[in-house]
């Protein structure tokens, strides 16, 4: 723009003297100097890196901790391996045997395993079904309660019975084995005759006596009962097919038992069981060699001594 004539401008200021710049109007702040900014981003960046470093380091020092941690546990492992073995082993043994006692205490008491089935075998003179329903009161027993001593009380009544087993078969059945006593001969009772077996149990009265049993003649009184076991000792020892050919037995003390032969007539001196086999031997040997038409007297309790008399002479 033209400048009207007349009026000229501010003289220009002296040459060598700076420009000042015009001060800041009331209110508005000074502005930074020219270098201000740089410096300010410097100091950004340095705090920035000191943030970063102070991140760096504490991740380090946890990672330290950490570490020192999974080291102090390895070792710690390292030093009880073997107490953590036992112990392992221990309650793996406490808990195998604490679940093998419940198992057996659940089958114990599970109605599974109670009895409900009685057989009885082994019998003859006697009713198997009298001895079974003798034993009904164990019916619904666990079978691991059952006692031996109370089924004893039960066959106690039962004077046929000689001796018994039982046997449990899982889950509910009990096997009773009966043996019956055995008649060795036959004691004279008013009109008939009671069949005794070897502890002078009466197993059977009866009017005659059986086929192949012989008769037992003895004193009466206690002089009886001790000749009666001499004679049942000699009875249970002989052969079998002996003492079936043996008509009466007698006896007053142990060392004498004589018995007649059935059908011969022949009289054995036996004396007491001892060498029963040799003295059966001896005998047999004896009676074949003797004439059989004639009643004799075989002395065979000291079998290496033979001594053979005619029984009417």
């Amino acid at each position: 723009m033209k400048r009207p004539e007349g009026l000229a401008g501010p003289p220009p200021p002296p040459s060598g003297t700076p420009r000042r710049s015009a001060p800041p109007p009331a209110g508005e702040a000074a502005p930074p100097p020219r270098d201000a900014k740089p410096a300010e981003a410097d100091a950004r960046q340095l705090r920035r890196a000191a943030a970063r470093a102070r991140r760096d380091a504490r991740s380090l020092e946890r990672q330290a901790a950490r570490d020192r941690r999974r080291a102090e546990r390895g070792e710690v492992r390292r030093f009880t391996r073997h107490s953590r073995r036992r112990r392992a082993i221990v309650v793996g043994a406490v808990a195998s045997f604490s679940a093998l006692i419940a198992g057996v205490v659940a089958v114990t008491f599970s109605p599974l395993m109670s009895l409900t089935t009685i057989e009885v075998t082994g019998t003859q003179r006697l009713d198997a079904a009298v001895v079974t329903d003798a034993l009904d009161e164990h019916l619904g027993t666990p079978l691991a309660f059952l006692a031996d001593a109370a089924i004893g009380d039960d066959l106690a009544s039962f004077a046929l019975i000689r001796s018994y087993s039982t046997e449990i078969v899982p889950p509910n059945t009990l096997i009773v084995r009966i043996v019956e006593r055995t008649p060795v001969g036959a004691l004279p009772a008013g009109d008939g005759w009671e069949l005794v077996d070897a502890a002078g149990v009466v197993v059977e009265s009866v009017t005659d006596v059986p086929d192949g049993l012989p008769r037992i003649e003895l004193a009466s009184g206690e002089a009886g009962e001790r000749a009666f076991a001499a004679v049942a000792d000699v009875l249970i020892s002989i052969p079998r097919d002996m003492a079936a050919r043996v008509e009466t037995v007698t006896a007053t003390t142990r060392d004498d038992v004589t018995f007649e032969l059935r059908g011969s007539g022949h009289v054995v001196i036996w004396g007491d069981a001892e060498r029963s086999a040799q003295k059966a031997r001896v005998l047999d040997a004896a009676i074949a060699a003797t004439d059989q038409g004639t009643r004799w007297i075989y002395d065979v309790s000291a079998p290496d001594s033979l001594v053979v008399r005619d029984a009417d002479g």
